[in-house]
């Protein structure tokens, strides 16, 4: 029998919680959440928060992620943090997430370069990509997918492929979009396959099947279970329901009672 794939938790707390605040969850999630080896806990709290929780967190239960940065090194660049500076508090980063790309207004050159510094400073780039209502209503998500897997991954060699996590995640699921709908498992599975297909043709078959693919839009503990039964889905992006302890432990729990082999 071959070994469990590793499963990742992301919890995305996005611009909610103080670092006062976000020390007391965490502090509840300590109390709740026991380490797994197959499954790895993620937390991204926002970066006001990130040094407190560095401190406090322990590394055995969870990991630590960034939301954002900006990808040069250092340099006169006013309210920004650079993925240096991020080095020794987080293990994970996430780039091109939706309301980076819709609402700030990202560009994929500037979301390749950030997927290129977070290896740089061996974090893991957790790159986000995802079809809108309208490129899915014109029958575009296998473009968009595609578009964004090349872009985001322009700077990625052969050797660093294995460092990256894909993160799907349809912005007409996300649950901040007032229009959302939750994915079906044919949407979710239909997704996954063209993101390794394209994977294999850009770095191989091998690279394809080992790269992990998350899923994420609208994930509350009564779909989690759904969503990691889908072959090939090997972890959940979650945002809202990461806010609420007992649907966040809840979909913890679910992960370490599923068995994914490679």
């Amino acid at each position: 029998m071959t070994s469990p794939r590793k499963t990742y938790i992301i919890a995305n707390w996005k611009m909610n919680f103080t670092p006062g605040e976000a020390s007391l969850y965490l502090h509840r999630l300590e109390k709740r959440i026991t380490p797994s080896r197959n499954v790895q806990v993620i937390l991204a709290p926002s970066t006001v928060a990130l040094q407190p929780l560095s401190l406090q967190i322990n590394r055995r239960q969870f990991k630590l992620a960034a939301q954002n940065f900006y990808w040069r090194d250092y340099g006169a660049y006013t309210g920004e943090t650079s993925v240096s500076q991020l080095r020794g508090f987080v293990d994970y980063a996430i780039v091109g997430h939706s309301e980076r790309r819709y609402v700030f207004n990202e560009s994929e050159e500037d979301i390749a370069k950030k997927v290129a510094a977070a290896i740089r400073n061996n974090l893991t780039p957790i790159l986000c990509i995802g079809e809108t209502a309208m490129e899915r209503k014109d029958g575009e998500t296998a473009a968009a997918i595609y578009s964004q897997l090349i872009n985001g991954l322009h700077e990625v060699s052969k050797e660093d492929i294995s460092k990256i996590i894909i993160a799907y995640e349809p912005v007409w699921a996300i649950s901040s979009n007032k229009n959302a709908r939750p994915a079906k498992p044919a949407d979710i599975d239909e997704a996954q396959i063209l993101i390794r297909k394209h994977v294999s043709k850009l770095f191989g078959k091998t690279a394809s099947e080992q790269i992990p693919v998350l899923y994420g839009g609208s994930v509350n503990s009564d779909t989690a279970g759904g969503y990691l039964s889908i072959n090939g889905i090997d972890g959940l992006l979650i945002g809202g329901a990461s806010l609420i302890a007992d649907s966040f432990c809840a979909i913890v729990e679910t992960a370490k009672g599923m068995k994914k082999y490679e």
